[in-house]
């Protein structure tokens, strides 16, 4: 059994969502791809934000999420904020 759960996952994720604005995660799907995609991350080489004490790449990844210390953004957040580097590197 995975814990924490997806609720308590989302919850997290989501706790910082002003009130009337749309969640970053609606759905466990999204919460899936969050965090192989981090998984993945710490696989090839990423230091990971908490200890890990051996644990594996997704357990790690999923106590990241848990404890807030990795975000997940839209895709529309990560291209404005690669247009931002590029415009300060000129």
């Amino acid at each position: 059994m995975l814990h924490p759960s997806y609720t308590e996952i989302i919850d997290a994720v989501n706790s910082e969502v002003e009130p009337g604005e749309q969640p970053v995660v609606q759905s466990r799907y999204s919460i899936v791809i969050a965090t192989a995609k981090r998984a993945r991350q710490l696989i090839a080489g990423e230091i990971a934000e908490v200890p890990d004490f051996k644990k594996k790449p997704l357990s790690v990844a999923i106590e990241e999420l848990h404890k807030g210390k990795v975000k997940i953004v839209s895709e529309d957040e990560t291209e404005e904020t690669t247009e931002e580097q590029k415009q300060d590197e000129e």
